[in-house]
């Protein structure tokens, strides 16, 4: 007596929905160093991105934004000095405002010091950013927040060469690869064409989120919202 195996058929459904390439989402963030609301819009994402079910898919590039381009480098004043000088704000206005920011920093995590933040041109700052993603594309999600924790609750001067080259260190890059990066024009290069990119999108405020240059959302938002317009952009997004 012959016996035969019954034949294993596959599903070509399956098949082809394991073997389809995944989409991927873009978020671009265009964000400014010294900016405190960009850092606590930074965290909010980050607690919203951690929610969403696709998130191992979704690509998130920081920008370059400057609230203050013609800032100076080495700042010897205080950081409510400067806002007081620059927007016309009594001091004591700037203390309460100073006090109700940190209290929402705090609500996501975050110690902000403006008693010993210092002013800083951030341009430079950028450019350690764009090192980053030349040198180590997977560090510079690390690079930004050691940036932002550096300036809002360090005291860091976040203009100051040495420092930048100390905080890439200490995030794992390479020092004189790092220097070299910012010696050359391609990092200011890139900070100046993020800074074109925003104007073309109609960036005035951040932080800002592009999706798929598709959606956008504006401010540092709740976490739903972030949240809403990562599940709403989803569907479009390209293998």
């Amino acid at each position: 007596m012959t016996t035969t195996r019954p034949e294993t058929t596959t599903d070509p459904t399956t098949t082809d929905a394991a073997q389809a390439p995944q989409p991927t989402l873009h978020v671009e963030v265009f964000s400014d160093i010294a900016c405190p609301w960009c850092y606590i819009g930074k965290r909010r994402f980050a607690g919203a991105l951690a929610q969403f079910e696709h998130h191992e898919h979704v690509r998130v590039t920081f920008r370059a934004y400057q609230l203050s381009p013609d800032a100076p480098v080495g700042s010897t004043e205080t950081e409510a000095q400067v806002l007081s000088r620059t927007k016309g704000i009594p001091l004591d206005q700037v203390a309460t405002m100073f006090a109700q920011v940190t209290s929402t920093a705090r609500s996501v995590g975050l110690e902000y010091d403006f008693d010993t933040v210092r002013p800083a041109n951030t341009f430079d700052a950028h450019r350690l950013v764009h090192a980053a993603y030349e040198l180590a594309p997977e560090r510079a999600a690390d690079v930004v927040e050691a940036l932002f924790s550096a300036h809002f609750e360090q005291g860091v001067a976040v203009d100051d060469r040495a420092e930048l080259l100390r905080i890439a260190t200490e995030v794992g890059l390479d020092a004189d690869d790092v220097a070299g990066v910012l010696d050359s024009e391609s990092s200011a290069a890139a900070v100046l064409a993020d800074r074109d990119l925003a104007a073309s999108l109609g960036v005035r405020s951040v932080p800002f989120f592009v999706f798929d240059r598709r959606l956008a959302v504006s401010g540092a938002q709740r976490e739903e919202v972030f949240l809403q317009a990562l599940t709403q952009a989803w569907p479009t997004a390209e293998a």
